[in-house]
């Protein structure tokens, strides 16, 4: 059996695992991502992890086929460096690959983390039939990984699928990239529970929210997840119709409202999208959860793309 490392870099913490060579996590371990050191810092912890899982497991690094990293973007994946992401402020510029590589003589590949997890649900998750598909994550923010015609759709720096950006309510206020009413400022986990915590005057998590509005109690946090709702079966109107895909993958923490989302989504992009084929496209549940991008970050050693 073939092992290979995968290190899901997130803004507050870093997964990583010991994949083998049918998806299945042999051991993994989460170390807090503590911005107030050094990402070169960072990386001597992330080194360490990664010989403590070999060491558990009983066996040399020269054993692993490689290592993989998914990060959020953006990125430029032809460098090997994190660019600008809001959430990593301290990492801007880094080059993540050239560090990791001091530390081992292995292949590092190096991705987005949505296009990470796109290639773990086309390996072993909800897309394993799927030639032409989108992995869309809901979560703090908003990403997507693109699959079409049986391979990863990259672009030339590695930023394809930042859909989060899209502006889709131009009336809602300004994102932190500067555009008015992004896909993400208005239907991601921290638009939920911005928007919630506005309109009871207090602070109110993203599961408050909407347990809140599916309890039928409160009928402003009903009609406020209902927008949102809609603002998320928009963003995927709009993906149908630019990028044709048999198949939408939705995944992330707000995903596991469940039905309400999924009926919802499905239900405006039967009435919206704008090809009849399109009106009939898949829009299934992410298969895998919690492991989704440390098996992805590892997916992109052994799997090809």
């Amino acid at each position: 059996m073939n092992y290979a490392i995968g290190i899901d870099i997130g803004g507050t913490k870093t997964a990583i695992g010991l994949v083998d060579s049918e998806g299945n996590v042999k051991d993994k371990l989460s170390l807090p991502t503590d911005q107030s050191v050094s990402p070169s810092e960072m990386v001597d912890r992330m080194a360490s992890a990664v010989r403590q899982l070999a060491d558990q497991a009983g066996l040399s690094i020269e054993s692993l086929t490689g290592i993989g990293i998914g990060a959020p973007g953006p990125l430029n994946t032809k460098l090997g460096q994190i660019s600008e992401p809001p959430n990593l402020r301290g990492w801007w510029g880094f080059p993540v690959v050239e560090a990791v590589k001091r530390h081992f003589d292995l292949p590092v590949f190096f991705e987005n983390d949505a296009t990470a997890a796109a290639l773990a649900e086309k390996w072993i998750g909800a897309a394993r039939n799927s030639q032409h598909f989108i992995y869309i994550t809901i979560s703090t923010g908003i990403g997507a990984g693109i699959y079409s015609h049986g391979r990863l759709i990259t672009g030339a720096s590695g930023n394809a699928g930042d859909v989060g950006h899209f502006v889709v309510a131009p009336e809602a206020g300004q994102c932190v990239c500067g555009q008015e009413g992004c896909w993400e400022f208005v239907a991601s986990g921290t638009a939920i529970a911005r928007q919630a915590s506005e309109l009871l005057g207090r602070p109110v998590s993203t599961k408050e929210a909407i347990d809140l509005a599916v309890s039928g109690d409160h009928p402003e946090m009903t009609a406020l997840i209902e927008r949102i709702f809609k603002y998320i079966g928009v963003g995927c109107v709009t993906l149908i119709n630019t990028q044709d895909p048999e198949m939408l993958v939705l995944g992330g923490g707000v995903s596991q409202v469940g039905e309400p989302l999924f009926n919802a989504v499905k239900d405006y992009v039967s009435r919206y999208a704008l090809n009849p084929t399109g009106r009939e496209t898949r829009i299934v549940p992410a298969a895998l959860s919690q492991d989704a991008g440390l098996i992805g970050a590892a997916a992109l050693v052994h799997v090809s793309y």
